[in-house]
């Protein structure tokens, strides 16, 4: 099933959407171990919804929560003795080794069958190939991958990610839709190194002059940096109302770092912006934690909840109209979806051809029955069938959503 593999490793790209995180209070975890190389493989039973385990890799609890969530998802539905959630290192641009060592303890595993990894963070083509060195029998899904697509496709069999370049024009056409005058677009030189990311930008910057947004390119400090992840959320907060002042509250603001996502919702909401788009889409994605609403799960009711109760601050604010995101979590459904089309891989309800009409229902069934539609990923006129590039309607909050 899989290519041949070059056993040169591929440089990871210095890039983490890992420190574009969700920060919750939760102590960090440490990863998880997996079973020895002796286990014997079982024989499956009638009983079982598929033959040997599936493993799912996810950066930790307080680096992105919704990852993690997801995963957990998955143990409660199937039995931790079907799925093995295992972390990456919280600092895995320092740690390539460990993730060399997860990725290899989890192939050592003979019942192993399939592997789901979100997000893919730099290095873990690195650590794939050890696992390939051994193991060719297995199922392997990307999800938010940050290294060189072409090399992700050599090793992946499906790799899932939100339409990133779609993004260049869809979110200032939905920013001048909120009446958005300006859009303020913020970043910093490791995140603009990334082919994607740095795309999408020139599209915004086209698409702004193309429906007459003043775009504005602003330099935030890297959440890597010096200042960490507090020094990144202190300027944010520091910055908008700068912006505000000197653009008027019609801009929109715009960011590439999760860890970002909150001061930004907080500092448009008092300042009355505009904020079309979290970096990664999600009704929870900084809005629970910016505007001080509880979160009590991930269940369909527990979504709509959150949602209502986000109409609800905004309307009090009279900001309704002026925020939006997608319906639902992005990086929960990447994970769902793609453990579902392995369990499917794994009792032969598709082949080794990628199924992009299974893995489209599946990601719909997740959302509740909103039509879920994904397209290739091309590069240089050269297609790329297995890599899925995701896009949905935006979620505008308005009183419809308050239940």
């Amino acid at each position: 099933m899989k290519k041949f593999i070059s056993i040169f490793l591929v440089l990871a790209m210095v890039f983490s959407l890992g420190a574009c995180a969700q920060k919750t209070e939760a102590p960090a975890q440490t990863p998880a171990e997996t079973p020895a190389a002796e286990t014997p493989a079982a024989e499956p039973s009638a009983e079982e919804p598929f033959a040997g385990k599936i493993a799912i890799v996810t950066n930790t609890l307080s680096q992105n929560e919704e990852e993690y969530r997801s995963a957990q998802q998955m143990v409660e539905k199937y039995g931790d003795k079907k799925i093995m959630h295992v972390l990456w290192p919280d600092n895995f641009m320092t740690e390539q080794e460990q993730m060399i060592s997860t990725i290899t303890k989890i192939g050592s595993d003979p019942e192993v069958k399939a592997l789901i990894i979100n997000q893919a963070v730099p290095g873990t083509n690195a650590a794939v190939d050890k696992l390939l060195e051994t193991r060719d029998d297995m199922f392997i899904a990307y999800c938010s991958p940050q290294e060189n697509p072409p090399d992700v496709v050599e090793r992946a069999d499906l790799i899932l990610q939100p339409d990133e370049l779609g993004m260049g024009s869809t979110i200032p056409e939905q920013a001048q839709k909120m009446g958005a005058k300006t859009f303020v677009h913020y970043s910093f030189p490791r995140h603009m190194s990334v082919v994607l990311l740095s795309a999408r930008r020139d599209l915004m910057i086209e698409t702004c002059k193309k429906i007459g947004l003043e775009f504005v390119d602003a330099t935030a400090p890297d959440p890597t940096g010096d200042s960490g992840v507090p020094g990144a959320q202190q300027f944010i907060l520091e910055d908008v109302p700068k912006m505000v002042e000197k653009y008027g509250k019609d801009t929109a603001f715009f960011s590439t770092n999760c860890a970002m996502q909150t001061p930004l919702i907080k500092a448009c909401y008092d300042a009355g912006a505009i904020y079309p788009q979290p970096c990664c889409p999600s009704p929870y994605h900084g809005y629970p934690s910016a505007l001080g609403i509880e979160s009590t799960g991930y269940s369909a009711d527990a979504m709509a909840n959150v949602i209502s109760e986000t109409a609800k601050k905004l309307k009090d604010a009279g900001l309704l109209g002026r925020f939006s995101t997608w319906p639902v979590p992005v990086a929960m459904m990447n994970t769902v979806a793609s453990t579902e089309y392995a369990v499917k891989w794994i009792n032969g309800e598709v082949g080794d051809e990628l199924d992009t009409k299974v893995l489209e229902e599946l990601m719909t069934e997740y959302a509740n029955g909103i039509s879920v539609k994904t397209n290739t990923y091309v590069e240089n006129s050269a297609e790329y069938p297995t890599f899925r590039l995701i896009m949905m309607d935006f979620l505008t909050y308005s009183e419809e959503d308050i239940i």
